[in-house]
């Protein structure tokens, strides 16, 4: 039996993942209303696929908000999620209070994994502060899970990085059944290394992503087209047929963000450079305003009082996650300029501008509009009737940054189609 301490998007996947592996699992949360809809089916978060994984491996898998249910699980996994604030800075107050809640149910020779994503330091610290002088045995995993494709990282991991308190020694038994099910390697290295490596992971990946984006502005200008370049990077074995060669608006979601905060604050208070983080963050601000320059050059300043579809929310689709949307920069952006807003999933409650509203189609949302904007790539933009879009508009402007409407149709139509890392 193994239990999870946590039930947000982390540990609703994990805790379904590992039961798709053979394992019986006890999910518990101290929200019981959570809980409750667990149990019922209902989900607080949006992916892929979750349904159907959770029916397929429903007798497998218990929630409870009662933490007495974890007391004779030998293996019990620290699951939530670890939010950020207005700064991208972690909030771990709510992952220290479930930890020391459920501390008081840990057998002496339970096996104890922080999957949440923690600073360097965190789970040494923890030991001392809560287990120093137990038996109970420490272990920090990475977690690699991705919003909008959760399932299918979940159930195949490329790998699992282990912090441990003696990397040398044998995982327990428990512990190293449970990830040895997934069949993918297995590294062990001391708590700093690991919970490092998950920053370094994605400042690897946010490197790509300053390149990439600072690049394909350069094509925009000269008449050059990223899309015919980035095949050329693939093949090249040093960047490879997986690299991040996507160009996008900035860097999103909150957690590449806070791995930049928390790599400068690292560095700040050991005295080391942090030059690099430092211009990948304002890479990525400067990235964001992509959409506004081109409204302000194309629209804003040729027109007293447009309207401005906007077509996606949420920051990447597949999800409902709006944090650090590039769309509600946008929005912020475009003060007393109506904008009307359509996205199939976002949560979102209201707008603080009585001139920013949101309609019930894609269709609508370009309903006399000067210019229309895709800041969330979903599949269904990718369908728009272009005819019927065309004879909505009142102007001719469609922003589409990551080019999935066909070039050679929008022409056709008539419009001018602005893409990153292409020429209009």
């Amino acid at each position: 039996m193994i239990g999870f301490a946590g039930l947000s998007h982390l540990g609703i996947f994990s805790s379904t993942a590992a039961a798709a592996r053979g394992h019986n699992i006890i999910g518990y949360d101290p929200d019981s209303v959570l809980v409750d809809q667990l149990n019922e089916g209902k989900f607080s978060v949006l992916e892929p696929g979750l349904p159907e994984l959770l029916a397929e491996h429903r007798s497998s898998i218990r929630f409870s908000s009662d933490p007495e249910r974890l007391r004779d699980c030998p293996l019990i996994v620290f699951s939530l999620d670890v939010a950020t604030d207005s700064a991208n800075r972690s909030d771990l107050t709510p992952l220290r209070e479930l930890i020391r809640r459920v501390a008081a149910y840990v057998s002496s020779d339970c096996v104890l994994v922080i999957l949440s994503q923690v600073p360097p330091g965190f789970t040494r610290l923890l030991k001392r502060e809560i287990w120093s002088d137990a038996k109970v045995r420490i272990f920090y995993q990475v977690e690699t899970l991705i919003f909008g494709s959760a399932v299918e990282r979940a159930l195949n991991p490329e790998r699992f990085i282990v912090g441990c308190e003696d990397p040398g020694a044998p995982l327990p038994q428990p512990f190293n059944e449970y990830l040895s099910s997934f069949g993918c390697p297995i590294l062990r290295m001391r708590y700093e290394s690991a919970e490092l490596a998950k920053i370094a992971i994605n400042m690897f990946l946010i490197a790509s992503v300053s390149v990439t984006n600072t690049l394909a502005e350069l094509c925009e200008y000269i008449g050059a087209e990223w899309s015919e370049i980035s095949p050329a990077l693939r093949l090249d074995k040093r960047i490879g047929p997986h690299a991040y060669l996507a160009p996008g608006l900035g860097i999103a979601g909150g957690n590449l963000e806070r791995d930049l905060i928390t790599i400068q604050e690292l560095a700040f208070r050991n005295g080391t450079d942090a030059a690099v983080p430092a211009a990948c963050m304002t890479n990525s601000s400067y990235r964001k305003d992509w959409v506004f320059r081109i409204l302000q050059r194309e629209v804003l300043s040729k027109s007293p009082d447009p309207i401005i579809g906007l077509l996606g929310l949420t920051y990447k689709p597949n999800t409902a996650a709006t944090k650090n949307s590039p769309a509600l920069d946008l929005i912020d952006s475009l003060q007393g300029i109506h904008v009307k807003t359509y996205d199939p999933q976002a949560d979102v409650p209201s707008f603080r501008s009585e001139r920013v509203s949101r309609v019930n189609s894609a269709l609508e949302a370009c309903r006399n509009a000067a210019a229309v904007v895709i800041t969330t790539p979903w599949d269904e933009f990718s369908s728009l009737e272009l005819a019927r879009v065309s004879e909505l508009m009142a102007g001719r402007i469609l922003i589409d940054p990551f080019g999935i409407i066909d070039p050679k149709k929008s022409a056709e139509m008539q419009f001018r189609h602005f893409r990153l890392g292409s020429p209009e």
